[in-house]
């Protein structure tokens, strides 16, 4: 268990000076019980009471960095249980299996083709995280060295022979891969191996039970840096595992199992490793390794992924502004829309579809829809009159016809009148994907 804040408390100068940020020594106590403030900010905290509170001032699941370089996967360091209580940090990453037996050529192309997969969605570029090179003996040490040298990704070495993996780990420990598996066995060596090359180790149990024996003997042999795998393959026995894993790292501060997971699909068919790999995701995993490389499995779960890990307080957005959508010129429409990402690009994309060229006033509503910032106050004719002026859309245009969005067409009147007559207010469809019609048939009428 973790110390209560009154035991850290006991710990404390109790000068209630606030150099912390914090008024009383006591209301820092509890915000540092609670993982919402670290130790470091008291300046006068003593040296003894900085060792005695270390372990609650570390995280309930420690950050792991697998990889060197600007694509480096860091998963770990989550503090919460769902998002809506605050939010995930570390978005689980995605790595795709290869086998290290195939023709070099072959396994070139992979490794390369898992470095280039990049998804543009509403704005942000969605890849995967790493290369899962499984295999056994030479091969997978003249794999390991290939990979080391083409992966644009980090590195999941899969291999349980010590005497092995200490061959591939001279090869390319400087790509400071995930070393996998310790298991009972092995797990003394694993260890070394380890902390020899600085590297971090993934653990394997039969259960959680074992699972938490084996964190504790690869610490104690001086892995510091865990990946925890509970061994399960069926789906719900993972999704079980996973849940208690987490669970038991954030409600109880159970140390051995406070480290991030990873689990692999099992099952052949894309759509079923599709289904499981994003149950795991959710329910969830640090590293989850998928064998296919269907585009439409990599979308779906890029997507899922980028769904649970974005901060439900505060919705992706983009900066306000006039945008071009084609090459408008003077005699292009005029849309208005919210810097809601997925508002926008949405209104982009079916802009695009008509084949006519627009500008977009994009409002800041604090990257809320258009009715929610609407009902909000956030999207009202003066805001939107104000904006209109502000990006100067007059001069871009030679006519005076603004495109309102269908479901805001109570602001027409109003919005008219706030840009003194001068702009007619044009209504346009409900839904984005009436746009292409309107732009086509209706906006000049």
């Amino acid at each position: 268990m973790g110390l209560t804040g009154l035991d850290i408390f006991k710990q404390l100068p109790k000068t209630n000076c606030g150099d912390c940020g914090v008024p009383t020594c006591l209301a820092f106590a509890m915000k540092l019980a609670q993982k919402q403030a670290s130790l470091d900010q008291c300046p006068h905290v003593s040296e003894e009471a900085t060792a005695a509170l270390s372990g609650a001032a570390a995280p309930p699941i420690k950050l792991i960095t697998v990889g060197a370089d600007e694509r480096k996967l860091e998963v770990g360091n989550e503090t919460v249980l769902f998002r809506h209580e605050e939010t995930f940090y570390h978005p689980t990453g995605i790595a795709v299996a290869v086998d290290a037996a195939l023709p070099e050529a072959e396994l070139s192309a992979r490794i390369k083709a898992i470095g280039d997969v990049s998804f543009e969605r509403v704005g942000q570029t969605l890849t995967l995280n790493a290369v899962a090179l499984k295999g056994e003996g030479e091969a997978f040490v003249k794999a390991a060295a290939l990979a080391a040298q083409q992966s644009a990704v980090p590195l999941i070495l899969v291999n349980e022979d010590p005497a092995v993996m200490g061959e591939a780990l001279k090869a390319c420990a400087g790509k400071r891969p995930l070393i996998y598996a310790a298991t009972a066995e092995n797990v003394d060596a694993m260890a070394a191996l380890s902390k020899e090359h600085n590297c971090p180790l993934a653990v394997r149990g039969s259960d959680l039970s074992s699972l938490a024996d084996l964190s504790e003997k690869a610490q104690a042999a001086g892995a510091a840096d865990l990946v925890l795998d509970s061994g399960a393959r069926e789906p719900a026995a993972v999704l079980a595992n996973e849940t208690a894993i987490r669970r038991a790292a954030l409600r109880k501060r159970f140390r051995p199992l406070g480290f991030p997971t990873i689990v692999f699909t099992d099952g052949a068919d894309p759509l079923e490793e599709t289904q499981q790999a994003a149950t795991y995701i959710a329910k969830y995993a640090g590293i989850v390794v998928i064998n296919n490389m269907e585009p439409w499995e990599l979308l779906t779960l890029v997507t899922v992924r980028q769904n649970i890990y974005t901060d439900p307080q505060k919705p992706i957005q983009i900066e306000e502004g006039l945008y071009e959508i084609g090459s408008p010129d003077e005699s292009s429409p005029v849309l208005v829309t919210t810097n809601f990402s997925l508002t926008y690009f949405t209104v982009e994309g079916d802009v695009e579809a008509s084949r006519v060229p627009a500008w977009v006033v994009v409002v800041d509503t604090e990257g809320t829809s258009v009715l929610t910032a609407w009902a909000a106050e956030k999207f009202t004719a003066e805001i939107i009159a104000e904006k209109v002026k502000a990006f100067d859309v007059a001069s871009k245009v030679n006519h005076r016809k603004l495109v309102i969005p269908g479901h805001v067409a109570v602001l027409s009147g109003k919005l008219e009148d706030e840009l003194s007559q001068e702009w007619k207010i044009v209504v346009g469809p409900r839904e984005s994907s009436g746009i292409p019609t309107f732009l086509r048939t209706s906006w000049e009428a």
